[in-house]
């Protein structure tokens, strides 16, 4: 076969490849096309349908804009003023509301005070930088930082317990969020300050674990010297703003009715040191006192230092100035944890003003007679006397006419008035937390043991008060001693339950919430006035 012959067959073969290349081609294009027919068939379709749907949506826009203008300003005018009558109505319930929710606080607080019972607080404290550190004993359980304790109404605590995915609930007669301010807690203690003067012994407690805001809450934060005086009293805790609720108190009553000592002890390895003590050179040393049982059962420490104060600056600066001496160590919880409960005492003696105008008229009756010329006894039997008997008999006396106001002189020749003292106790305890948790060692070790003994023997005093027991074990520590008038006495008494919000200290938590209401439980005598002491000589 020539060169030409080869030539000629080799282009038939590609020509006929070719061909076939373009048939194949030619009938995916034909294939193409109708796929393109049917989308655009399929788009017509749709095209048609939407602007079917806007024409009907138009219609229905302009029908409503017509129906709209077509109604008449009369009807919106009612319909406005419905409208109004609905928003007036759900204030008015509102406000029901809130009147019924104090009526039932004061009905509830009537019925404590009728019961004797303990009022309870708590307070949780927001989460701190120290939350977040991871304890080597919760392992690879939940996130120590997350919160748990929840405040769920201002009566109400809420604890989520993770690892048995149960909520625990909590009810105390006032329950503070991580967003009450001090004054705010202190608006709910300020009510026993008044029943104080009015005769009552109080007695305010803080109780938690370290670092749970215990002195925060009782003492306040160090102010820094570029915050406001403002400011700064914001940061105070119960103790300054008790004593300046006090002192104001005090002078809206008559001149010199009032007297006021503080006096300042801690609880030391149940050991009770009095503060104020000062050696011979005038500096205060804290010095060891007993504290004893009287014959007529109140509680009392001898030789107990007290220093008169006349107003809230001179106790915070006795205090402040006493308060280094209270015993501190670091622990893994806090770099500054106190290992003592101080106890600081504000004692109020009293004159009632009534016997004390009184004895001015009778005094002035007795000067007044004795430049008579006519000298005879007073007496509810004398002739005379019945000439006054229409003018109305001081409050203070017997139903018989006024000695000031009769003729008559009184037979008696003095009368006393022995004030009346009353005891604010303000305690700051100290932290409740287990040993494990605090990591000390060595003499720490033996405090934190005291401290625990002490708080266990609290607890089991107001079990044994809830039990309505014959004996309660006041005398197992010094701690339940210096507070048996407190706890089971006729005080007022006040807890204050220091809460720490997040996972790492749940367990001490669920053990202070448990603690107060244990204290919820204990039904108390009646607190007694002690302003009965009128005496005529």
């Amino acid at each position: 076969m020539t060169k030409a012959e080869k030539h000629l067959q080799l282009d038939s073969k590609t020509q006929k490849m070719t061909r076939s290349a373009l048939v194949k081609l030619l009938s995916e294009v034909q294939a193409l096309k109708q796929d393109l027919s049917e989308v655009f068939a399929v788009y017509v379709s749709f095209a048609t349908e939407l602007e079917e749907q806007c024409r009907q949506l138009l219609e229905k826009v302009q029908q409503t804009s017509s129906c709209r203008k077509g109604c008449s300003e009369q009807e919106f005018q009612n319909l406005q003023a419905h409208i109004e009558a609905l928003e007036l109505s759900l204030e008015e319930e509102r406000e029901r509301c809130r009147a019924e929710r104090q009526k039932r606080k004061e009905l509830h607080n009537a019925l404590v005070e009728l019961r004797g019972n303990i009022r309870v607080h708590c307070r949780i404290r927001p989460v701190l930088p120290f939350d977040h550190i991871q304890s080597s004993s919760c392992g690879s359980g939940p996130v120590t930082s997350e919160e748990v304790v929840h405040a769920v109404n201002d009566d109400t605590v809420m604890v989520n317990c993770l690892k048995t995915m149960q909520n625990k609930i909590f009810e105390f007669e006032r329950v503070h969020g991580p967003e009450d301010s001090q004054g705010a807690v202190f608006e709910e203690v300020k009510p026993l300050l008044t029943s104080l003067l009015d005769g009552y012994n109080v007695c305010i407690m803080a109780y938690g674990q370290t670092g749970s805001g215990k002195t925060h809450t009782m003492m306040g934060s160090q102010p820094l010297e570029e915050h406001s005086e403002t400011q700064q009293e914001a940061q105070q805790g119960i103790i300054p703003k008790a004593a300046a609720e006090l002192f104001q108190l005090i002078s809206e009553k008559p001149t010199e009715s009032h007297t006021v000592e503080v006096s300042v002890m801690e609880v030391y390895n149940n050991e009770v040191f009095d503060l104020l003590a000062k050696d011979e050179q005038g500096h205060a040393t804290g010095q060891r006192r007993e504290v004893i049982t009287t014959s007529s059962g109140t509680t009392q420490v001898p030789l107990l230092t007290y220093e008169p104060v006349c107003n809230a600056s001179e106790v915070m600066h006795i205090i402040s100035s006493v308060l280094k001496l209270r015993a501190h160590c670091p622990t893994l919880i806090h770099t500054d944890s106190s290992r003592s409960h101080l106890i600081v005492t504000l004692t109020v003696s009293s004159k009632s003003p009534n016997a004390l105008a009184l004895a001015r008229r009778l005094q002035n009756a007795k000067k007044d007679m004795q430049h008579s010329a006519r000298k005879e006894w007073w007496s509810p039997r004398c002739r005379r006397a019945n000439t006054t008997s229409e003018l109305s008999a001081s409050p203070a006396t017997s139903p018989c006419p006024s000695p000031s106001l009769s003729p008559c002189l009184s037979p008696r020749h003095s009368v006393s008035q022995a004030p009346f003292r009353t005891k604010l106790q303000l305690v700051d305890l100290a932290g409740s937390e287990c040993v494990g948790m605090s990591g000390v060692s060595g003499a720490a070790l033996w405090e934190s043991s005291c401290i625990n003994r002490s708080l266990s023997a609290l607890s089991d005093v107001l079990g044994a008060l809830a039990e309505q027991r014959p004996h309660v074990p006041y005398r197992n520590t010094k701690l339940t001693h210096v507070l048996q008038d407190a706890v089971g006495g006729d005080a007022k008494l006040l807890v204050i339950l220091c809460v720490s919000p997040t996972q790492r200290f749940i367990t001490e938590s669920l053990q202070c919430l448990g603690f107060g209401t244990r204290a919820r439980q204990v039904q108390k005598v009646p607190p007694r006035r002690k302003n009965d002491s009128l005496r005529v000589k």
